[in-house]
């Protein structure tokens, strides 16, 4: 199994927006073969802090998933709704 974690930092002004576009990559995302589960949680202390945590089968999934249209039009279109760089970390767990 693959873990990956998204580390998210909104420019404040825009949370709002990033929660209607993240909406379609998270439904999208749920329902694909390899996914295990795929949440968003935001920070309790900042408001425009989140973090993805998602849990895929294998490699193949996670390739797959990062060619989805809901995926790949995400990745357009919050590039500038960031307040930083996105941190992603990547965790190979065996059951």
């Amino acid at each position: 199994m693959i873990v990956i974690h998204a580390h998210i930092k909104i420019q404040p002004a825009y949370t709002d927006i990033f929660l209607e576009k993240v909406a379609p990559l998270i439904a999208g995302s749920r329902n694909e073969a390899g996914n295990i589960s795929y949440s968003l949680y935001r920070d309790i202390d900042q408001s425009n802090v989140f973090i993805m945590v998602e849990e895929w089968k294998d490699e193949e999934a996670v390739s797959f998933h990062n060619q989805t249209a809901h995926f790949t039009q995400f990745v357009s279109e919050s590039k500038q709704l960031l307040l930083e760089p996105l941190q992603v970390k990547r965790f190979d767990v065996k059951e």
